[in-house]
């Protein structure tokens, strides 16, 4: 039985997801194990099996909130490679799930691609509860299923000059209506440091709620960091680039001012055009304090200890 240390950011113990929720999940996760021992897990058979997808649950990093409903989750999304409303789940479905590639280039070992497929075959998935904060000032609690960064990191060997990563996203126009609005830089770019996507709290996700992550949100993968505003996890991912120079990413290059390089969570660090103090939280709609770093300072501050002269929120 995991023993649970309790942190000083979280709520109530009657706030937490319930028990029954998550040995159910566990449960379910020990029909799969071993197929997951057999390295035999694909994502186009899981998309298409109606168990859905299973793991065991990372107790590490519970987030202290009550799980959002998954209706609210999965039908109030930024997308907009879809278009600009929070209502494109119908439009996203047009997007093809499998078969899906990944590329590494740039500063690698060697150049690749890999399928999703095989992809998994090398990693250890697992389900983490994580919070997420949008800039907009709204958040969420969800249970993602996936895999931390850093084993991806090991398959694509990046060269030891690779300072920062480079995620783009799918940009398919036969599918994706809001690539039609060239004044916006397309294709949909996020980056961060080596050091970041290396820390154990990002995490690579394939799953939501049990199952396949759904097109309008990122599927069938898409980076997490947890303790960021939420623009920084790009979705449907496709290509993962290593370089030696800081990226200037999608929403940077629009308005600098306003979404800036590192984007860490921070309530007293104000949007230029709204208080981040506060968050609303969907589906109950309860405003809530913002926490530094999301709530999630103990796995990453100390990542930003020897970083001089900027602003490190926004």
């Amino acid at each position: 039985m995991p023993v649970h240390i309790r942190r000083g950011w979280e709520l109530p113990e009657a706030a937490v997801t319930p028990e029954h929720f998550v040995l159910g999940r566990r449960k379910a996760a020990l029909g799969l194990g071993t197929i997951l021992a057999a390295g035999a897990l694909g994502r186009s058979a899981l998309a298409q099996d109606a168990a859905g997808l299973a793991a065991m649950r990372n107790p590490r990093f519970e987030p202290g909130r009550a799980l959002t409903p998954e209706k609210d989750a999965t039908n109030y999304n930024n997308y907009y490679e879809f278009g600009t409303s929070k209502n494109i789940a119908s439009a996203a479905q047009r997007l093809p799930q499998s078969p899906w590639t990944l590329k590494f280039d740039g500063l690698v070992e060697k150049e690749q691609e890999i399928g999703l497929d095989d992809l998994l075959k090398r990693v250890s998935l697992e389900e983490r509860v994580l919070r997420h904060r949008c800039v907009e000032a709204w958040a969420m609690t969800v249970p993602w299923t996936g895999f931390p960064v850093s084993q991806l990191l090991k398959i694509a060997a990046p060269l030891s000059s690779a300072r920062y990563v480079v995620f783009e996203t799918a940009a398919d126009r036969s599918v994706m209506p809001g690539l039609r609005q060239s004044w916006y830089p397309w294709p949909y770019k996020e980056g961060c440091t080596i050091a970041e996507a290396g820390n154990e709290l990002c995490f690579m996700a394939v799953g939501l709620y049990g199952k396949a992550v759904p097109p309008q949100n990122g599927g069938p993968m898409r980076v997490l960091f947890p303790w960021k505003y939420g623009f920084k996890s790009a979705k449907a991912i496709r290509r993962i680039t290593f370089t030696d120079k800081r990226p200037v990413s999608f929403w940077e290059k629009l308005q600098s001012s306003e979404y800036g390089f590192w984007a860490n969570v921070n309530p007293e660090v104000p949007h230029p055009r709204w208080s981040q103090a506060r968050e609303r939280l969907l589906g109950s709609g309860e405003q809530v304090p913002t926490k530094l770093f999301n709530g999630y300072g103990e796995f990453v501050s100390s990542l930003y200890t020897d970083v001089k002269g900027e602003n490190l929120y926004l």
